[in-house]
Order: C-alpha cells, then structure tokens, then sequence
C-alpha cells in the first residue's frame, strides 16, 4: 500500500513539472515571434540600433511601398571620342586594318565608325538574324568580324557601327512597300538609282533597330544612324504619303519619333547611340523641314550628335566666308557656335541633351572652283576649332580612307593638351553660350552677313574621295 502511495505521488510530481515546462516554451514561443515587418515607403529611412527609441503608447503612421521600377539598361562607359571612318572594304581586309591599326597606336585615335551597313543597304557580315536573313541583306565584306574587334579590343579601340538609314537600294528590291513611292505606286529613285525608305513605315524602325542589336552581339559598343532623313532632290515633290501612315505628323515629327524609339531599344541593351545630321539644319528651319532634322529635337534623342561641317560643303559667302573651304578654322568655329546657341535654346527644361561630336574635313575638294589641299594643317585647325568652341570629340572623314596622320598628336601630347584645354576652361568665366567675341574666334559673328547667300541643299554625284557620311552639299544660290 505504501508503494503505490509512493508510486502516485511521484507520478504528481512528474506531472506537475511537465505543465510548468509548458508554459515556459508558450512563452518562449510568444517571445522568438517574427517581428512584423517594417513598410518603408520610397524616401523613408529606418533608424539603427543607434536610432533614438520610440514611445510604445505612439501610433505610428502606416506607411506604403513605392513603386519599384527595376532598370533592366546594361551598362555603358562612356568614352571621349577621337575618331576615323572606315568602309567595310577597308574592315574587311586584314593587312589594310593592320595598317592603320599600327597608324593609329603612334596618334590621338581611339575610335573606329566601321560600315556595318553600306550605303546601299547591304549588311556587311553574317549576322545570326531571322529578319536580315528573310531579307537577304548581307553582302560579305567582313568575314572575320570577331578577329576584327578582338584586335580592337586588344588596343582599347572604341567600335562605333555605321547604319545608314532611309537610304537603302536593297530594300528597294526586296521590300518596295517599305519605300517612298509615286502616286500610281511606282518606287521612287534618286538621281544614283537609289530607293529611299519611308520613314513613315513602322517595319523599317523594326528592321533598323534588328541590324543595331546585332552590332553590339558582334561587339560594337555604339550604333551610329547615317542617312538619317528624307531624299531632298526636287523630284521628291512627286511622291506620295498615305494619310494611314503619316498619321498627321511631319517629316520632323517622324524622324524625331525614330529616333526616340530607336534610342529606347538599343539603349536598352547598353548601347550608346548617334546620330549624323546635316550641318546646314543648326538655325534653319527651311533646310529641317525639308531633310527632316531639327538639330535641337534630336539632340533629345540620342547620346551624341555629329553635324557634319565640313567646309567644302558649305557654299561661297555662308558664314560671312567668302570661300568656306579655304577657311577651316573660320567655317568649323561659326558652325559650332551656332551649334551651341541653338542646343542652349533646345536645353530648356530637358534632362537629356546629346554630346556634340562633329564630322571633320580630311579630303580635298578638287571639284570646287574655290579650294585649298587639304593636309595636316588643316585638320588640326578644324580640331583646334571644335575645342575653342568649347567641344571635346570630333571624328575625321575620307571616303578613300587615307588620313592625314601628321595632323593628330600622340597620345603623350594628347594627354598635354587636354590638361591644358581643362585648367583654361576652369579659369574662364561660367557661359552657356561661347561669345562671338570668344578668344582666337575668327568672326565677330557666326549668321550670314548681310549679302551672304542662305545655302540650300542639294544632292548630286558625289565626287571621288569627297563624300561626307551622308551624300550633300550645302551650296549657295
């Protein structure tokens, strides 16, 4: 009897400390609880364990979460541009590409604008593209083009890709619907037998945009469009728009809305884009609306924009210059300073405003009546002009490809020159716009002087070796 007594009060006992033990884990429980979380909206900060402790009897405000917008853009490093063209012949010949390669480590070079499509619209590699393929753009000029921009690469060469838009031959062939046409539909052709496509056509951004991806799968780090713009020859007056494609819109509206939606895409894969622009459309509103560039709009709507100023194509008295091209210095200063009125106008309110990377003159213009050769002086004159304007990047066009070495610096004095060009900046007076009256400025104005013949644009048979990126002449009356 005493044993089971004995037995019953132990089995209490055990009892009694399992319930105990219970409720301490309850409490143990209640007090390892997830806190519940803190909502902090977009601006709002959470104090550390050093913030300063808050009143337990304070009701704190509910707070919302923002709206989190994730960037999918890659990155891109930007890199201050002194360059050279070259064709896609040129590119794709090995021994021509070490040439200039082994010019170009002695010099200032740091950039190539390659031709990834040609002036007629043939693409000039193999690309892995169902659309370039359904449309048989390619034409093989450059058959290593990984070799090719592994040497680039090895040398910190920057690649830019040319793509020449609206001015397209091959399309002419294979996609007449895309192209600007006469009233009874027939294709519309230049005076070289070239088709022009409608910018109108939403295919053709498509089809654009397409080639620009693919530059930079082959390794390009910047899409530059060329030919960006309407056919300007008189018999343009003959073709027709459907009203289902215009939509309203005018040739500038169109051009600026390519390109906006140009930039979005290829921005996005982390490309850095240009575009190529008609010298004579910075202050014209009659030469815009007729190519379809307004300087300051696209200014919007790319990373850089490069006037083509070139002096030869300006003609006699433009600028208050009796013969443009035998005035570098005088004719790339004046245009750069109308170059920085008008964006100082165009700036207002904007985020975005595109660098300023002119085509430079490194040809001679033996077709001009009033010319000078055209050799080393004078393309550092026309760099020395573009940095007294207050630019940094310029690139060097001729057509053959044969520039003008002794005229560029190495990378030593380079290097000199733009610390120099730094600490005179930093000791001048802060201005938006350069002065007319600007130090070593050759003109005490950048318009027409009274007398001066307002240019038009003209387009004809380029003359050898003469081409700029986009075929024209601004020429007087």
């Amino acid at each position: 009897m005493r044993r089971i007594i004995l037995l019953l009060l132990m089995c209490l006992f055990l009892l009694t400390g399992i319930l105990a033990g219970c409720g301490r884990l309850d409490e143990i429980d209640r007090s390892a609880t997830t806190p519940a979380p803190v909502v902090v909206a977009r601006g709002e900060t959470v104090a550390g364990d050093n913030g300063q402790e808050q009143d337990d009897d304070e009701t704190e405000p509910e707070l919302q979460i923002g709206e989190i917008v994730i960037d999918t853009t890659q990155e891109r490093a930007p890199v201050k541009v002194k360059g050279i063209y070259i064709s896609a012949y040129v590119a794709g010949t090995p021994s021509m590409v070490d040439s200039l390669l082994a010019e170009i480590e002695k010099t200032e070079i740091n950039t190539l604008v390659i031709d990834l499509k040609d002036d007629f619209g043939r693409v000039a590699c193999e690309m892995n593209s169902p659309l370039v393929e359904e449309l048989g753009s390619v034409k093989v000029h450059i058959r290593d083009m990984e070799g090719l921009m592994e040497k680039l690469q090895q040398r910190n060469i920057y690649a830019i890709a040319r793509i020449p838009a609206f001015r397209d031959a091959h399309l002419g062939k294979v996609r007449p619907e895309w192209c600007v046409q006469y009233s009874d539909g027939t294709l519309f052709t230049d005076k070289d037998g070239n088709a022009w496509v409608n910018p109108y056509k939403r295919e053709a951004w498509d089809y654009l945009v397409e080639i620009g991806i693919q530059a930079k799968k082959l390794g390009f780090q910047e899409v530059q469009f060329d030919y960006l713009r309407f056919c300007t020859e008189t018999s343009m007056k003959d073709v027709v728009f459907d009203e289902a494609d215009t939509q309203g819109r005018s040739r500038t509206d169109v051009i600026c809305e390519f390109m906006e939606y140009a930039y979005r895409k290829l921005k996005a894969q982390g490309l850095f884009v240009s575009a190529d622009v008609y010298g004579s459309i910075i202050n014209s509103g009659v030469n815009a609306n007729a190519v379809g560039q307004i300087y300051g709009e696209l200014a919007k709507h790319v990373d850089y924009i490069s006037p083509m100023i070139y002096p030869s194509h300006y003609g006699d008295g433009y600028y208050g210059i009796d013969y443009p091209d035998m005035h570098p210095y005088k004719v790339i200063t004046a245009a750069l300073q109308d170059s920085r009125r008008e964006l100082h106008f165009a700036r207002e309110g904007q985020e975005h405003m595109a660098i300023v990377r002119p085509w430079l003159q490194d040809f001679t213009a033996s077709w001009l009546k009033h010319y000078i050769p055209y050799g080393p002086d004078q393309v550092r004159e026309q760099i020395q002009a573009t940095y007294d304007a207050g630019y940094d990047e310029w690139l060097l066009w001729d057509a053959s490809c044969r520039y003008d070495w002794d005229g560029l610096l190495t990378p030593e004095d380079a290097k000199a020159e733009a610390d120099w060009i730094a600490q005179s900046r930093a000791a001048l007076p802060d201005a938006e716009i350069v002065p007319d009256t600007a130090a070593a400025a050759p003109t005490a104005t950048a318009v027409p002087s009274e007398g001066a013949r307002v240019p038009r644009i003209e387009e004809g048979p380029v003359p050898t070796g003469s081409a700029g990126p986009t075929v024209g002449a601004y020429i007087g009356d």
